[in-house]
């Protein structure tokens, strides 16, 4: 099973939602972590027209995607197909992080980044290529730097692109019509001092073929009432008061002639 199997429903050691009087709960100790602390980031998107991509490298996709003397050159012309990022890591180069004296915690960073691109094409005889090209875009933004340390920090990228459209112009040149998102960070390898409910209890693993039957198996024995007693009886109430008939949402709060000794209710 999971973490969220309806079996781990009721556990106090996973991971799962809390309400406000919850969240003290369970707490017992102060735990020490290691992490990537992340001090600033900011996100770039643009969807960047005519960008010019020269494989690195080519395939035919049934040889495994890269360039290979057994793969047949491709037969002109050559028709586009799609292209999209192959990590979410880009790599950055000519960085540049210059502090700012009128903001002492920013500084100016410069740098371009490249997102590695897999590009899938085809040959004139319909066969199937894949070739690696990379997409490179320049930053120069503002971002809050920390102060020197003995652990130093460092500058991160996440990435991801995704081809509009692309055209082949030769030379193992694509020209590209590309969406790209980029988020860079300020990161640092850090240890933190948390509030913790202790080890995670690791459940273990629940195979396809037995949930048929435990997914019947987990629900109630008999049908729930969708709403509560005092809810039906707010809803259909008659004038007599014996009987709950009627759909017309009135309730009863005065005495009535016709009321039975006793109960003193009748039509509001």
């Amino acid at each position: 099973m999971s973490f969220y199997s309806y079996k781990n429903a009721h556990s106090t050691h996973c991971p799962c939602s809390v309400s406000a009087n919850e969240v003290l709960s369970g707490l017992n100790e102060r735990v020490c972590i290691q992490v990537q602390r992340v001090y600033d980031s900011c996100l770039y998107q643009e969807q960047l027209s005519q960008q010019r991509v020269t494989l690195v490298s080519y395939g035919l996709v049934p040889c495994g995607g890269e360039h290979s003397d057994a793969c047949t050159q491709p037969v002109m012309p050559i028709t586009f197909e799609s292209c999209r990022s192959t990590t979410t890591e880009g790599t950055i180069r000519n960085l540049s992080v210059e502090r700012l004296c009128d903001r002492p915690c920013f500084a100016r960073v410069r740098c371009q980044i490249d997102v590695p691109i897999d590009i899938l094409f085809t040959d004139a005889n319909g066969r199937e290529y894949i070739g690696r090209g990379i997409v490179t875009i320049d930053r120069d933004v503002l971002l809050s730097i920390p102060d020197e340390s003995i652990v130093p920090y460092t500058i991160e990228a996440m990435v991801s692109a995704i081809c509009v459209s692309g055209t082949y112009v030769g030379n193992n040149i694509f020209e590209l019509e590309v969406c790209v998102t980029a988020i860079l960070k300020v990161l640092a390898k850090v240890e933190i001092l948390v509030p913790s409910y202790g080890f995670c209890e690791v459940p273990p693993c629940e195979e396809f073929a037995d949930s048929v039957c435990d997914e019947f198996f987990s629900l109630p024995l008999f049908p729930q009432a969708q709403c509560s007693d005092e809810m039906l009886r707010a809803r259909n109430v008659s004038c007599t008061c014996g009987t709950y008939s009627s759909t017309t949402g009135l309730g009863c709060n005065a005495p009535a002639a016709n009321a039975y000794a006793g109960f003193g209710c009748a039509c509001r």
